[in-house]
């Protein structure tokens, strides 16, 4: 036997072959857990969609009894103190987190919209409806979202906006 010599029988690597084995055996790992993970990213965007219209329904509820009746522009729950809104004196509380104040706007793989409904006395609402719609149908999520007055949560199967009139969402939308 040589002394530090290569070339002994217990020198050898591994051969072509067992290495394509542990190629594919990652490849079919990775195969198997990549659209799991597109999965979960997708049902957490829509979870996060579908929390932050529940947030809106639940601030302007709150606006709805601050101002004594009417609804108020995502602005207004964002900065209640601004004007046209419930005005200086109002508190220094908003109703929602200024991010979700800035729509048009993305929040996690969403497009989030505020429209506004009829005027309903001074400078007030009638109604609202809030949307958030998927970026990439498919990869960001797969249902559009919407919330109104009513207090409703409608989604679309397709991730187009729900169907609405005037600050106000289709009565036969589908419902959460």
């Amino acid at each position: 036997m040589e002394v530090g010599g290569s070339g002994t029988k217990g020198d050898r690597g591994f051969t072509l072959i067992e290495l394509l084995i542990v190629v594919a055996i990652i490849g079919i790992i990775a195969a198997i857990a990549i659209p799991s993970l597109l999965r979960a990213r997708i049902a957490a965007n829509e979870a996060a969609a579908i929390g932050d219209t529940r947030t809106v329904i639940s601030a302007e509820a709150a606006f709805h009894a601050a101002s004594g009746g009417g609804y108020g522009d995502i602005s207004c729950l964002a900065n209640p103190q601004l004007a046209g809104c419930l005005g200086p004196g109002a508190g220094a509380t908003a109703f929602i987190d200024p991010q979700m104040g800035t729509v048009p706007g993305i929040k996690q793989g969403y497009s989030r919209t505020f429209v506004p409904g009829a005027p309903g006395g001074l400078i007030r609402l009638s109604c609202y409806v809030y949307n958030a719609v998927p970026t990439t149908v498919g990869s960001t999520g797969s249902r559009g979202f919407a919330g109104d007055c009513s207090g409703r949560i409608c989604y679309t199967i397709n991730g187009t906006l729900v169907t609405q009139a005037a600050g106000v969402m289709d009565p036969t939308c589908l419902g959460i």
